[in-house]
């Protein structure tokens, strides 16, 4: 069971840290993709006013959660600050609900209910990095 539980988080992890560094390192196109989400955003909570930095911070958060939860390093403050980041990214990312064309929407909506499946298996490695209590 171990060696499935270390599969399993080395798994999840990666895919965060590749893709975290990804965005950190070239945000491109996301930038524009979150600005709306972000104009939002700032309505209610203060946040710089580059979009690129806030881009670029997320996904360095990613990377960094992503690269923790791979190794077992604080699994469950890693699976937080990674669920932390991937609800705006899903929204901001993959906003299916305001895209007109169908094929285009389709795809955007199959990207959310992506996400939604990797943050119930962070709150799986959230859950299982707690403390095991002692008989």
């Amino acid at each position: 069971m171990n060696l499935l539980r270390t599969a399993a988080r080395v798994l999840t992890g990666s895919t965060y840290a590749v893709l975290g560094w990804e965005a950190a390192r070239t945000p491109g196109q996301r930038v524009d993709m979150a600005a709306s989400t972000l104009t939002a955003v700032r309505k209610v909570v203060p946040l710089p006013v580059d979009d690129e930095l806030i881009v670029r911070g997320n996904g360095a958060a990613q990377a960094a959660g992503g690269a923790l939860l791979a190794l077992g390093v604080l699994p469950r403050l890693s699976s937080a600050v990674l669920v932390a980041s991937l609800v705006p990214t899903t929204f901001a990312g993959h906003a299916f609900w305001n895209i007109e064309d169908p094929t285009a929407r389709k795809l955007q909506r199959v990207q959310f209910q992506k996400n939604l499946a990797m943050l119930g298996g962070l709150a799986f490695a959230y859950l299982d990095g707690r403390p095991t209590p002692r008989s």
